[in-house]
């Protein structure tokens, strides 16, 4: 695979994001000499930069020249380099373990205490979190913590602009923020202070997402966000369709807070009301906080906004979940039952991906332990002693974390002393299972990883109570009150000895398992990431020695072994499994988690709308505190597709495979299939003498002048006009305008427009039009606009009813005399040749392509390699990741 940790170091993508991402800087760029391994900037975008890893051979002044791993000689400004103080992982590993170890009380402590950190750091059998590995005694400015949950906004200009600055000064040191909006008044609610009406908690929420999008986090990664709202907010529906209006709200996660009742009102197909507090109450801008529960049992009055059917609701959620990822929910009621705080600290939201539970001013660290690392060959098991080890001091690690970060509130550093909230997850998961021949997802994995998390959570519990001897409890813990949460009464059950530890030492934290995503520290060590099965085995790689196919290590060493073999059934990935064994893995591994999980349920794309209710219902039937799905096709930039189905979603990204030519894609081979995919895949690729000589014939030229029509359509991107001019009476000309020239809207409509006519004008055969308007129409994007028979989708989608709407105008010659229009070709050059067949196709099944998945355009470099996974978005190309 050339990536990973070998006895040589790092190698590949690997020793890109470690340098890039976790390594100590020199903020002084200066002291660039001849030797010195460093990033260097390659692609200068402001966009889509990219960086690659390499050494100077020579220094003159501020110009370097550095060669990369790849052979290339690049020249840059000594300004522009990363120049790194810690060139390997030992050198950081040494940094973390004496970091974590300073805030033990003596020497001998402090002593024994690094090396015992050393120890589970070493191999990468304990990968800390991304915040941790950053920012551990490398500045005073960054924050150790992953996640962060602000209370929900004061109702007032005031409070939400307050809200505002917390967000920001935490995502601008590297948190994650999750917000519940239900304590902001419903659209149209009176605001007797400016004597008018509010515009909604969403409106506010479009606030936040837009400010996120502002925020880089050391360079490299954009702020993060989550927002909820609770299902009994009046702008519930409003928050659930929101994305679909382009450009509200772009950055950041959705979810819904679900509670016990509303579900109960689904199943028995009854009528739920949406409700907020009385805001002329006069203590109510003291008193509310967004607390519905609360506020009631102050004897508070509510007024109730309208009543809805709560499966219509269910319904609305569902839809749009299957149509583009988002909601997803969480069942917070339930959330709060199973917490350990739920006796002084109630749950109000999640961190970005999920994975995480918060109170307000709630905060979290995460690390993972790398699973992979625990296979014992000669037993062909878990080697469980070790884990046992590695879990423990990993416990105290994490807890040290909370007395070594800086923090930047008051309220953070007061609620985490009160609790003490740590989050130890897992990486390498997938590849253990495959290690020791357990297929994923089957009913024998479903009682391993009941054994193995549970294992897992009895150490880290048991670890936590002899830390609490030593140390003392978190200041809010009560014996009694905490044994009764919902997560302690199974944990006692199974586990008696864990109850006998804390009643007899106390607890050190009030929570200490979490199962987050690892997208870019699991891509560094090598492993699968957090709790995923692979995403694919095999897949291409573009290098300077060509396009070679490659595999995971795991995959890559089997076939080694066996080669002509294919992989055993034990070799899954996301797409292979079903959508419930998904699920069930998720439910599995929840018993033993006492916050939450960060886990996609991927389905393919022909998945229904009935197929996606029943699975979120499964998942709440199985004690899951929260569900996302991702079906393949439901975004809109799409490369690579499982060929399940037929539909729009399927043919957009299959014509797209070709044309977007990313860096790493899955190796799969494609049918031909008709005409519109073989002329839009690749426009640039050498055709010989034989295919030009048969283009010449089928394509059908210009005349000067052509009429036609010019239509405007609305659509997520702004206004189009969409002109189509017609020849011998039928379409043969398509121009697009929209967007500003130089954006990539305005090139991409542009190209579409040239593809479109291409098609139009080549060859006799069908109906071509008809072809068009199928291939184009419905194909959707992150946003949609307008209603019903006016609903536009995206840009294809509005060229497809543009084409619907000129058949109907130009066949009434009364109407077409008002709206036509000539064009004519000043200079009738002749057309470019086109390009040789791609082997894209549509409406057919792909032999093996189970485990591809769709991948959308990286931020950071460019490449089509962005995929789906624990609820984030992750680059398997340049190990970018983010959770919005």
């Amino acid at each position: 695979m050339g990536n990973g940790y070998t006895s040589k170091g790092l190698t590949g993508l690997s020793e890109k994001i470690f340098l890039d991402r976790y390594a100590l800087k020199e903020a002084d760029t200066s002291k660039a000499q001849v030797g010195d391994t460093v990033l260097v900037l390659t692609k200068d975008d402001p966009k889509f930069p990219a960086k690659e890893v390499g050494e100077i051979i020579s220094r003159e002044g501020n110009k370097v020249k550095v060669l990369t791993r790849s052979g290339e000689t690049v020249e840059s400004a000594v300004e522009k380099l990363t120049l790194n103080r810690e060139k390997s992982p030992e050198e950081m590993w040494d940094r973390l373990a004496g970091a974590m170890a300073s805030v033990e009380s003596t020497p001998e402590k402090r002593a024994e205490w690094t090396e015992k950190f050393k120890y589970v750091l070493n191999d990468w059998k304990l990968v800390p979190g991304g915040r941790i590995a950053a920012g551990a005694d490398a500045s005073d400015e960054l924050t150790l913590f992953n996640c962060y949950v602000i209370p929900s906004p004061k109702d007032s200009r005031g409070g939400i602009m307050n809200t505002l600055t917390e967000m920001t000064e935490i995502m601008s040191r590297g948190g994650g923020v999750g917000i519940n909006l239900s304590s902001l008044r419903p659209r149209r609610a009176i605001v007797k202070g400016v004597n008018g009406s509010s515009s909604g908690a969403v409106s506010w929420g479009g606030l936040f997402s837009y400010t996120t999008g502002l925020i880089e986090q050391g360079g490299s990664r954009r702020g993060a966000l989550m927002l909820m709202i609770n299902d009994w907010h009046p702008d519930l529906v409003d928050f659930i369709t929101v994305k679909s209006t382009m450009g509200q709200i772009t950055n950041a996660n959705l979810s819904v807070c679900v509670s016990n009742g509303f579900m109960q009102a689904v199943k028995e197909d009854k009528d739920w009301d949406l409700v907020f507090p009385d805001t002329t109450d006069p203590e109510y801008d003291e008193k509310w906080d967004g607390n519905l529960d609360a506020w009631k049992a102050m004897g508070k009055a509510v007024k109730p906004y309208r009543t809805v059917r709560a499966r219509d609701v269910w319904h609305t959620i569902i839809e749009s979940a299957w149509k583009s990822a988002e909601p997803g929910v969480v069942f917070l009621e339930y959330y709060n039952q199973m917490s350990n705080s739920w006796y002084f600290n109630p749950i109000i939201c999640t961190n970005p991906c999920g994975e995480q539970g918060l109170p307000a001013w709630g905060v979290c660290n995460l690390s993972a332990v790398n699973l992979s690392k625990f296979y014992d060959a000669e037993k062909h098991d878990v080697d469980w002693e070790d884990l046992g080890k590695v879990v423990r001091y990993s416990t105290r690690f994490l807890d040290n974390v909370i007395d070594k970060t800086p923090y930047h509130f008051e309220e953070n550093r007061a609620n985490q002393q009160n609790e003490r909230r740590v989050g130890l997850g897992s990486m390498g998961l997938a590849e253990l299972m495959i290690k020791l021949q357990i297929r994923y997802g089957s009913p024998e994995s479903l009682e391993f990883l009941d054994k193995l998390y549970g294992f897992m959570a009895r150490e880290a519990y048991l670890a936590s109570a002899e830390i609490a001897a030593e140390k003392g409890s978190f200041q809010a813990f009560d014996a009694d009150l905490f044994l009764q949460s919902g997560f302690m009464n199974n944990m006692t059950r199974v586990y008696p000895e864990v109850g006998a530890a804390i009643r007899q030492h106390g607890m050190r934290n009030v929570t200490v398992i979490t199962q987050a995503p690892t997208g870019s520290t699991g891509t560094m060590v090598g492993t699968s990431t957090g709790i995923e099965p692979y995403f694919a085995f095999e897949y291409f790689r573009q290098s300077r020695l060509g396009f070679d196919k490659q595999y995971v290590p795991i995959a890559q060493e089997w076939k080694d072994a066996n080669p002509g073999q294919e992989l055993p059934d034990y070799f899954v990935t996301s797409m292979t499994l079903t959508a419930e064994d998904h699920i069930r893995v998720q439910a599995a591994i929840q018993t033993w988690v006492d916050s939450s999980i960060s886990k996609t349920a991927n389905c393919p794309s022909d998945f229904t709308v009935e197929e996606t209710k029943r699975l979120y219902e499964l998942a709440f039937d199985l004690g899951c505190k929260g569900v996302t799905i991702y079906r393949d096709g439901s975004r809109d930039v799409q490369v690579l597709s499982t060929g399940s189905g037929s539909g729009a979603a399927d043919e957009k990204k299959e014509e797209k495979q070709q044309e977007v030519a990313p860096v790493a894609v899955a190796a799969e081979a494609v049918k031909e299939e008709d005409s519109l995919t073989q002329l839009s895949g690749k426009l640039a690729v050498n055709v010989d003498a034989k295919t030009e000589q048969v283009f010449d014939r089928q394509y059908k030229r210009r005349p000067q002048i052509l009429r036609g029509a010019t239509y405007k359509v609305n659509t997520p991107f702004g206004m189009a006009y969409i002109t189509i001019n017609d020849m011998n009476g039928t379409p043969s000309e398509i121009f697009l305008n929209v967007g500003k020239a130089g954006s990539d809207v305005f090139a991409m409509s542009e190209a579409l427009g040239r593809v479109c006519s291409l098609f139009l004008r080549y060859g006799d055969h069908g109906d071509k039009v008809k072809l068009l308007v199928k291939h184009l129409k419905g194909i959707g994007g992150s946003g949609a606009i307008g209603f019903g028979n006016n609903r536009v989708e995206s840009i294809a989608d509005a060229v497809a009813k543009a084409l619907e709407q000129h058949e109907e105008v130009m066949s009434e010659p009364d109407d077409a005399r008002n709206y036509v229009t000539a064009t004519s070709e000043v200079v009738e050059a002749p057309p470019t040749p086109a390009a040789a067949p791609s082997s894209s196709a549509h409406e057919h099944e792909h032999d093996g392509a189970a485990g591809v998945a769709s991948k959308d355009l990286c931020p950071s470099c460019g490449s089509a390699s962005l995929v789906n996974s624990e609820g984030c978005k992750n680059c398997v190309n340049c190990g970018y990741s983010r959770c919005s």
